[in-house]
């Protein structure tokens, strides 16, 4: 089929009525005043999605840091297709399907060590929410009911539950909510510093002293008022702020230490994207529970999970065989669709050495996107795994305004980025060919200079 013949024409998108429809995480007044053509994505294929007016638009940011492998792979779709053929839903709660049980098996044997057990969502945010309750949960069941405070990082992000909005540190998506909160959180400091960290290849030098202010925490409030901490690895949403050498592993010592349980928010960073399977295989370092989503079924159908150590998993195993160990979960967990692109995913992962082809990736783009150092008004370039990002000086007064600059003239070069504040992000898909990679640096340095 011609895909071009196929798309709705110009003329139909501008008769749409935008108003019903209340976006998510967007200027709403502003698009919808603007009625942008060239961010209505009509069709997606391989690097590139289509707008309706025909435009290809190549995406840098794998969607949303999600369809790590390009869209629509067919082995994904065939495998969506039959499985509707079979069965298009299966409830969670009491009765399974076989392909669940297969994949919980699949991923626990490319997670680092012992953590082996899997517990589906259909989201991160649903993800981090249940991570948390579980890290509650296990502390109770092992006598140490005082052990409800979460620690979370500023500037983090664990998605939107509230659960997740309590540990995060994203001034914007907090503040409206507070009321709301888990009570008894707090927060571990950012290692984002453009003194001592601007411009740096990979994990920066300075910094791994800042994980010693959970120590500072622990004094504070006392460890066994401590559940866990989450942290996310490498932090995507926020413009990829990478982790200081050694950082990490100073979380995981001091955790230990003091019997607290450490949680990586894995939903960006798992599935190949950081160069191995996870970010904690990446870094080197073990956490006691992991957050994914996006990359596990390369986003074709919602879902997320948490994976756990075999001992968490098992202080719950307790009581009469006949009852619910854990009263949690939701309808749609491990959707039989979610599951089949899974499945298939997981076949593309292995078969297509993806964890490798994104480590030779992030070697290209770590180089591209240090080129940029230089250009009007970049104050800092980072690159982690297969992700970079470049951060801008904002224009006085108007933060976000030269990010959102740069976004449009990246579309006008045929360019989806990826802006949060002032900082473009960047993490394309394992596909992306070197002259793709070529243009996309190109179009964002045109662009850089147009926003100037």
């Amino acid at each position: 089929m011609n895909l071009a013949a196929s798309l709705p024409m110009p003329d139909a998108a501008t008769d749409l009525n935008l108003d019903p429809y209340w976006m998510p995480f967007t200027h709403n007044r502003y698009f919808k005043r603007t009625r942008p053509l060239d961010r209505l994505m009509v069709a997606a294929d391989g690097a590139y999605y289509t707008t309706v007016e025909g435009q290809r638009l190549f995406d840098c940011l794998s969607g949303l840091w999600c369809s790590s492998l390009g869209h629509r792979d067919p082995r994904i779709v065939e495998a969506v297709k039959a499985q509707l053929d079979r069965a298009d839903y299966v409830p969670a709660f009491q009765v399974a399907s076989p392909d669940t049980f297969r994949l919980a098996e699949r991923i626990a044997e490319v997670t680092p060590e012992n953590l082996n057990r899997v517990f589906f969502t259909n989201s991160g945010s649903e993800a981090v929410d249940t991570a948390l309750k579980i890290a509650i949960g296990y502390h109770r069941l092992r006598g140490e009911a005082s052990r409800t405070r979460l620690i979370g990082r500023e500037k983090g992000y664990h998605g939107v539950g509230l659960g997740g909005i309590t540990v995060g540190g994203m001034v914007a998506n907090r503040k409206m909510f507070a009321p709301l909160m888990v009570q008894g959180a707090d927060h571990l400091p950012h290692t984002h510093n453009l003194k001592e960290m601007a411009f740096s290849r990979g994990q920066p030098q300075w910094g791994a002293h800042l994980a010693d202010d959970l120590e500072r925490l622990v004094a504070l409030h006392d460890a066994s008022t401590i559940a866990a901490v989450i942290v996310e690895p490498m932090q995507g949403s926020v413009g990829v702020v990478v982790p200081p050498l050694g950082y990490l592993q100073r979380l995981r010592e001091i955790c230990t230490r003091h019997g607290i349980l450490l949680i990586f928010d894995e939903v960006i960073c798992g599935f190949g994207r950081m160069g191995d399977w996870f970010g904690a295989q990446a870094f080197g370092v073990t956490p006691d529970l992991i957050t994914f989503a996006k990359c596990v079924n390369n986003g074709t159908v919602p879902m997320g999970g948490v994976i756990a150590r075999q001992e968490i998993y098992d202080t719950f195993m307790q009581g009469p065989e006949y009852m619910v160990e854990l009263f949690h979960g939701y309808t749609y967990s491990a959707h039989p669709l979610a599951v089949a692109a899974a499945n298939a995913t997981l076949d593309i992962l292995h078969a297509d050495e993806v964890p490798r082809r994104f480590g030779e990736l992030a070697v290209k783009i770590e180089d591209a996107a240090h080129s940029l150092r230089g250009e009007p008004n970049v104050i800092d370039i980072r690159n982690c795994g297969a992700a970079a990002a470049i951060e801008m000086a904002p224009i006085p007064g108007q933060v976000g305004a030269r990010g959102l600059k740069v976004f449009e003239e990246g579309l006008k070069r045929g360019m989806l980025l990826r802006f949060t504040g002032d900082t473009i992000a960047m993490a394309p898909p394992v596909i992306t060919t070197q002259a793709e990679l070529d243009r996309m640096f190109e179009a964002v340095r045109a662009s850089i200079h147009a926003a100037a």
